[in-house]
Formats: structure tokens, C-alpha cells, sequence
């Protein structure tokens, strides 16, 4: 292909008296294009789930039924230890779309409504990134929830999100996510272009505290019940709560049960949805070119889950499936990665790159070919800052193969619970049952749920519950030290503004400008 594309601009240059610095300047373009649209793969799509953890087959759950899913992790490379960075949607999301931590790129919480977050000015992410690099070659979509801005900032050419339509008719009717997903693919091939498409659907975020008719999770929405209306591609899928099991980290509560029921129902329509959407990737003949990687923002609406950086919040669901033979399929890989991995990986398959220090991204596609060696000081970092606006608990975390260090820098505040969780019957029973010092079958209390030591450090190999916190134990004073300043070097060079919080103030300006120090606010004497 690439010879083709040399000899005809040098043609296209005898018969129109092109300069050779224009020649070049084509050829370039041209280059970058080419390796792009090569004789593998071409084209990626991003399927993202909302809210959802590891509840289908492929990752042993016996009760959630996602057959695409699986069939999707059987063709692909499905993933033990990945981990979004940060525990809340937008921030998540902008980690994808950035390769930056939420403290590096700005969308410190929430994009919408009051909360407000953006990203800063300053910040470009990957569909700005591919139109520009490629000179406008690379085709970008997104289909469902978007979720993050400013808008300038996340630029795709093909939109149909909650800012043009309902975000249940756009994230959870997996109808209408089939034939846009259909209209995108159809622009791509008349345009003759390589694409990269973002599927965000909203299933299985709760719902419960906005419109409760419908179910905690909008279970019944859309499910041709009376008054629901009906999905025409959805067969809902309606479990037995007697039946299920109760995940370790959740009070052993009929409630809780009830509510597993309703999730994994949405669960099983996001499944559908991923096998809707693969089909029409098939159809329209893209299949056998097109990187496909399936993830969530961030771990379930559940306590000590999402908006924490415990084990439930952070650990997450990937798949990477390539159509290349001669790549790995239907294998596991313990190679530790975030969720800020996406960024890189998705440039690399379009031989794009960026140099930025502040990107704590790297390409996953080498792990298609070959397994790396593990390394006991592998490690992934987390940076929480907000969820809702008014939940102010910054927090930053390293963890490696065995241990985890989570530094809550709002430690002398209760940790902060956001509005949709706070509603719902698993967390109204823990309140109450607390309120009225009735039993409650958890593993935790309420009182320890909200008041967190500055330092939390668990041997995760031995505590996979985060149950012992040893920050204080005297034989783990080198774990400590040594967890503690890459920590704090992770986070120096991604320029995060709380590097110094919460017993100093960063400078960086003035005469600090070239060597910023962290200045003490006399805590040690107080």
C-alpha cells in the first residue's frame, strides 16, 4: 500500500508541477494515513459500561448472564488485574479520552448540572487528538453517554449523546444505540475512512433517586411491562433474588439481594446491547478490522465501591479483542493496567503518539502478542478528588501486585456519600439498622465506613477485603516508606496540584518556579 501511495503522488507531482517540499508535506500526511488504514487493523471501537463491575460469566459469576460478553472475552484477551484510576463517571471518562489522571486534565467531578466540572483549557482529547494528527482522516463517534466537557474539548465528529437526546433513550435503549451505531458505521464506509467509535451505554447505573418507577436501576424500563414501553430488540432477562448469591464486600440482607436482581437484569440489556452492536460491526463488514475493547467507568453502586479507591471501586472489567490471527485470543493476561491505558493503545493502532509528561498512559497492544514477565513492584495509581461537588475527599492510592496505599488527604472529614447511592435500599438499610442499633450481617461498620485514617495500607494478597489496615504496623515500616515516595513521585510528574496536601502548600511560582517545594503548614506542632 505504501509503495501504491509513493509512486502516485510522485505522478500526481510530474503532471501538476508540485514543489518537492509539497510533494513531501503529501507523503507525510499520506505516511501517517497509511499506517492507519494497513492491512490489519484499521479501526477501534470503546464499549463502556456505567457503573458495572465484574458480574458476568467470563469473570466467574454464575448468576449474571452475558452471553456476548463472554463470547466477546473467548474471542479476546480478558484481563484479571485492570483498574480505572479514578472511582466516578466523568473523571473516568476523561481519563480515557485524555490519558491523564483527573488531577492532570481538570474533570476533577461530575461534568453536568450543578457540579460543573470541565476539563482545563489547555486539555485536548482523542478525537480532537485523531482529527488533527491525521489530518482529518480518522472518522470519530461516540454513541450514548458522553458526559464530560467542555464540549470544544471533546470534539467528536458523530454525536448522539444526552446532549441531543433523553439519556435513557440514547444509553439504555439499545434499539436506538444499534441503528445509530449502524448510520456511524455506514458514514464511515462511504467516506472510506478508518473510525474510532465510543459506545457509552448507561446501563447499570441506578436510576432510582431520579425517576424510582422504573426500578433502582431503570430494570423495568422499556421492558413492555404496563406503563414501561418497550425496547423492540431488548428480551428481558428476569432473576430470581432468593437465588442469588451476595458478594463478600455487601451486608447479607434480603434487600441487598433484591437489588443484585434488579442490577444484573440492566446488565443483561447492556449484554445485549454489546452483541447488537458487534453484529452490525459484522454486517456492515468492519469485523475483521476493527480492535474491539470493552470496559466500565468504574466499579458498582455499592458501598465501599464506586467513589472509593477500594478493590470494588477501581477493579475493572477489560476486554481486548483483536481480529489478528496471530494475537492472542481466548486467554487471560494478570499484566497490571489502568484504565488511562486507553488513550495510548487506541493512538498506537493509528501509528499516532504524544509526548506529553504528564500522560500516565502506555499501549496495551503488545500484551496481544506476548505476556510480560510480573514484577512484585508492578503497580497502577488512583487519583480521587470529587464525585458530586460537595463531596470534597481527595484521595490518591498505589497499588502493586500485593499491596495497596491509599492516602486520604480530608481525612479529619466523614467520607462523603453522593445522591443516587444514598437513596437506595442497600445504604438505607445500613443507616438504619446503624441509627436504630439493629444486627446488620456486613463486614464493616457505618462508623468505620466514614472515618478513614489519613494512611490505609492492606496487603491485598492476604486481605482481599481491605479489612487490616497495617500504616501503623512497625514491620511494615519500609512497605510504607517505599509506597509513599513513589506515590508522591507518580504524582509530581503529573503535576497533581494536591502533591503537597494536606500538611503543606505547594509552590511552584516565583522562585519556586523551576524547582517547586512543598512548604510546611506547621501541622507537626500543632
Amino acid at each position: 500500500m505504501i509503495i501504491n501511495i509513493l509512486l502516485l503522488i510522485l505522478l500526481l507531482g510530474i503532471q501538476t508541477d508540485m514543489t518537492l517540499l509539497q510533494i513531501v508535506r503529501v507523503l507525510v500526511a499520506s505516511l501517517i494515513i497509511a499506517s492507519a488504514v494497513g492491512d490489519e487493523i484499521k479501526n477501534v471501537l470503546l464499549l463502556l459500561a456505567d457503573d458495572a463491575g465484574l458480574e458476568m460469566g467470563a469473570y466467574l459469576n454464575k448468576f449474571s448472564q452475558t452471553s456476548n460478553l463472554d463470547a466477546l472475552a473467548r474471542r479476546g484477551l480478558l484481563f484479571n488485574n485492570a483498574f480505572t484510576s479514578v472511582s466516578s463517571c466523568s473523571p473516568s471518562r476523561a481519563q480515557l479520552l485524555t490519558g491523564q489522571a483527573s488531577h492532570s486534565n481538570g474533570m476533577y467531578g461530575l461534568h453536568h448540572s450543578v457540579h460543573n466540572f470541565n476539563v482545563l483549557p489547555s486539555i485536548q482529547s482523542l478525537p480532537n487528538v485523531l482529527r488533527e494528527m491525521s489530518n482529518d482522516r480518522i472518522l470519530s463517534g461516540i454513541i450514548g453517554k458522553k458526559h464530560v466537557g467542555a464540549a470544544d474539548h471533546f470534539r467528536f465528529d458523530f454525536e448522539e449523546t444526552e446532549e441531543q437526546h433523553p439519556i435513557n433513550q440514547i444509553g439504555r435503549n439499545i434499539t436506538n444505540i444499534k441503528l445509530y451505531t449502524r448510520e456511524f458505521l455506514r458514514q464511515a464506509k462511504a467516506q472510506a475512512k478508518p473510525f474510532f467509535l465510543m459506545i457509552g451505554f448507561h446501563d447499570p447505573h441506578r436510576c432510582g433517586h431520579v425517576t424510582p418507577q422504573y426500578g433502582e436501576f431503570c430494570e423495568r424500563w422499556g421492558s413492555g411491562e404496563e406503563g414501561m414501553g418497550t425496547i423492540p430488540d431488548w428480551k428481558p432477562i428476569y432473576y430470581d433474588w432468593r437465588n442469588l448469591d451476595i458478594p463478600a464486600y455487601l451486608p447479607i440482607t434480603d434487600v441487598v439481594r433484591k437489588e443484585l436482581a434488579a442490577q444484573y437484569m440492566t446488565i443483561s440489556r447492556l449484554d445485549q446491547g454489546v452483541g447488537l452492536v458487534l453484529k452490525e460491526l459484522e454486517t456492515l463488514g468492519f469485523a475483521n478490522d476493527t480492535l474491539v475493547m470493552y470496559t466500565s467507568d468504574n466499579g458498582p453502586p455499592f458501598p465501599a465501591a464506586r467513589t472509593n479507591l477500594y478493590e470494588r471501586g477501581i477493579k475493572s472489567p477489560f476486554i481486548l479483542a483483536s481480529p489478528n490471527p496471530e494475537d492472542r485470543h481466548h486467554e487471560t493476561t494478570g499484566a497490571m493496567v489502568s484504565l488511562l491505558d486507553v488513550y495510548a493503545t487506541v493512538l498506537d493502532v493509528f501509528q499516532l503518539s504524544t509526548n506529553n509528561s504528564a500522560f500516565s498512559s502506555k499501549s496495551l497492544m503488545p500484551l496481544l502478542r506476548k505476556e510480560p514477565r510480573p514484577q512484585e513492584d508492578d503497580a497502577v495509581y488512583g487519583s480521587h478528588s470529587y464525585h458530586e461537588i460537595t463531596m470534597d475527599y481527595p484521595m490518591r492510592m498505589i497499588r502493586t501486585r500485593q499491596y495497596k496505599l491509599i492516602h486520604n488527604l480530608n481525612y479529619w472529614s466523614y467520607f462523603p456519600i453522593d445522591q443516587d447511592f444514598y437513596t437506595s435500599p442497600t445504604f438505607q438499610q445500613i443507616l438504619n439498622a446503624t441509627l436504630h442499633r439493629d444486627n446488620l450481617p456486613w463486614y464493616r461498620s457505618l462508623q468505620s465506613y466514614y472515618e478513614r485514617p489519613e494512611w490505609e495500607l492492606y496487603d491485598i494478597k492476604s486481605d482481599s477485603m481491605e479489612r487490616h489496615n497495617l500504616a501503623e504496623q512497625p514491620q511494615y515500616k519500609h512497605v510504607l516508606k517505599v509506597l509513599k515516595q513513589r506515590l508522591h513521585e507518580w504524582q509530581a510528574s503529573t503535576n497533581d496540584p494536591w502533591l503537597c496536601a494536606p500538611h503543606a502548600v505547594l509552590q511552584a511560582q516565583g522562585i519556586y518556579k523551576e524547582n517547586p517545594v512543598c512548604l510546611t503548614l506547621g501541622h507537626e506542632s500543632l
